[in-house]
């Protein structure tokens, strides 16, 4: 028996899982038909997603559309969609283009999603809009047989750290993942396209869109325009290959059931921050009360502000790692150094242009001697603005374009020792020892 054969033994649903999710799916869609009707709403509820296609694992979350005419307003929609979530999962409110409620029936997690009954594609009203003619294109067009390899890839990239398009992921959505399927034909197939993958790489079926620019571009063959791995960071795209061409030259289980990465004790990781001759600081920001995915989002840009700083003041960040915690978020930076010297060499202009004259001027009497030439130019040793790593975050931070609900005020900054003392371990094992999931 092949490897995929195991693997789909341990993924596929069982009969007795199958019966039992229908069991509750339809319970919950009659709950919410009951709802609608008593409450004279003019809708439609169906399923879509995984569950609708028939390519969830065992544990599906599930999708369920209340679709509204078109000449619904979008704040009767809003109040309305809301009210059904409301009144049978109790959810909470979530947002995308408009308000939708997440919760859960019987066990099972669900979103109960308004949103629009278009005729056609093109005739969106909202990218939710969008989901029922996907499930339906899925429906048409994958073969029974491909459902199964569509459970492969899902496995597979979840086991990596590739699967969702949500913000903290930045990867591979379920939708894109049977396309993968469709356009290449089977697992193994896909990973042997990815393996040729480089960035800038466009996919298509059928009928290919207007120019799309990004790192990886897999056209909708519902909507052409839209790209549908828009959500793919190229570093995301670059783990994907990587896994791709790793797993084909040595297939293992251990791609699909990676082990659980363990934090390595603090005297471990002292030695190979030691090893490596770096320093470490980790910046702590109280976490705002904002959506998960949003936050995310902001989470991702504050780590990219700090580093451009780091770097830009010549601390030189080797790596950098973040984490949302309950009531913080953390980044943490391994750095060539945390301390620099007091002064540095500031190239002027050169010495025929006519601003050396002013630079003369303002350097003059400079306190660490006077002007003096090299390279044609006119140079000065001066003095440094910030000192240390941690001083220059602590004003700097407020000016670097973090994510817009992280205040400033409230980081904390912990130093070297500091860091390697509080900082969470498993945090400082994935910053000093970033083994893929499939070698840990």
């Amino acid at each position: 028996m092949s490897l995929e054969s195991e693997v789909l033994k341990k993924i596929n649903p069982t009969a007795e899982e199958v019966a039992s999710i229908n069991k509750s799916a339809n319970s919950l869609k009659e709950a919410v038909e009951t709802y609608v009707r008593d409450n004279n709403m003019d809708v439609e509820v169906r399923f879509v997603g995984s569950y609708a296609k028939g390519t969830y694992l065992s544990d599906p979350d599930i999708d369920l559309f209340i679709l509204f005419p078109e000449n619904v307003s979008s704040e009767e929609l809003k109040t309305a969609g809301l009210s059904v979530g409301e009144a049978i999962i109790k959810g909470t409110r979530m947002y995308s283009e408009h308000p939708y409620t997440r919760g859960t029936y019987d066990g099972m997690d669900v979103d109960l999603v308004p949103s629009y009954s278009v005729k056609t594609a093109d005739k969106l009203r909202s990218a939710v809009d969008r989901t029922p003619f996907h499930t339906q294109y899925i429906l048409d067009n994958l073969r029974e047989e491909q459902k199964d390899e569509v459970r492969l890839l899902k496995k597979f990239m979840k086991g990596i750290g590739v699967y969702g398009a949500e913000p903290n992921t930045r990867g591979f959505s379920g939708y894109m993942c049977e396309l993968l399927v469709l356009h290449y034909g089977s697992f193994r197939e896909v990973l042997e396209g990815a393996s040729g993958w480089k960035e800038g790489t466009t996919i298509f079926i059928g009928k290919k869109g207007p120019p799309i620019i990004g790192p990886l571009v897999v056209y909708d063959p519902v909507d052409q325009k839209r790209n549908v791995a828009s959500a793919v960071h190229i570093d995301t795209m670059a783990l994907f290959v990587v896994a791709a061409k790793a797993y084909l030259a040595s297939p293992s289980e251990k791609f699909f059931f990676p082990n659980e990465r363990m934090p390595h004790p603090r005297e471990e990781l002292q030695k190979m921050s030691d090893r490596n001759g770096s320093r470490i600081i980790t910046a702590v920001f109280n976490r705002p009360d904002a959506i998960e995915d949003n936050l995310y989002s902001q989470l991702w840009k504050t780590h990219y502000a700090l580093t451009r700083k780091l770097n830009d003041f010549d601390y030189n960040v080797l790596r950098a790692v973040h984490e949302m915690y309950g009531k913080t978020l953390e980044i943490v930076f391994e750095l060539e150094r945390d301390v620099l010297s007091k002064t540095y060499k500031h190239t002027g202009p050169p010495v025929w242009v006519k601003a050396a004259d002013s630079f003369i001027s303002k350097w003059k009497d400079n306190v660490y001697g006077p002007p003096f030439v090299e390279d044609g130019c006119w140079n000065v040793i001066a003095e440094r603005m910030y000192f240390t790593a941690k001083e220059m975050l602590a004003d700097e931070a407020a000016v670097s374009g973090i994510g817009r609900e992280i205040d400033p005020k409230d980081m904390r900054i912990r130093d070297h020792e500091t860091s390697l003392n509080e900082t969470d371990p498993l945090l400082l094992t994935e910053l000093l020892d970033p083994k893929n999931s499939w070698e840990i």
